[in-house]
């Protein structure tokens, strides 16, 4: 199997709010001179061999439903190696020594728990 990825972007002159938002983040965690834009990536797995008229049909793909091309650019390559290995996050120094760390086989369950709160302003009043 072959992956195909598409990235798309949005174009230039276009606003981008999400990406503005991560670069102010950024900038205040102390990181300067980074500017993100933000994008969504589509990975897509082919069975057999990437032919031109595959990859055709995945660009058509791509400019008909992955990107909106009034205000999105999109890029279409094959991938070569399907399983690139992890990134890992290097340490936090601020980060205490004694934080348990998840392994990944593992599911972890999130709980929530939620009280009911009562709304005295929507209690209709007792008529006297």
């Amino acid at each position: 199997m072959t992956r195909v990825v598409v990235d798309v972007m949005p174009k230039p002159e276009i606003l981008d709010p999400q990406g503005k938002a991560v670069t102010n983040s950024l900038q205040r965690l102390g990181h300067r001179g980074i500017e993100v834009r933000q994008g969504k990536r589509f990975e897509i797995t082919v069975d057999g061999e990437i032919t031109d008229a595959r990859l055709a049909e995945i660009r058509e793909a791509a400019e008909k439903l992955l990107a909106n091309t009034v205000i999105e650019t999109f890029d279409v390559r094959v991938e070569d190696d399907p399983q690139p290995a992890a990134v890992e996050a290097a340490p936090d120094a601020d980060a205490p020594d004694d934080v348990a760390v998840q392994p990944e086989d593992e599911e972890v369950e999130d709980t929530v728990q939620v009280e009911a709160v009562e709304d005295e302003a929507a209690q209709p009043e007792d008529e006297a």
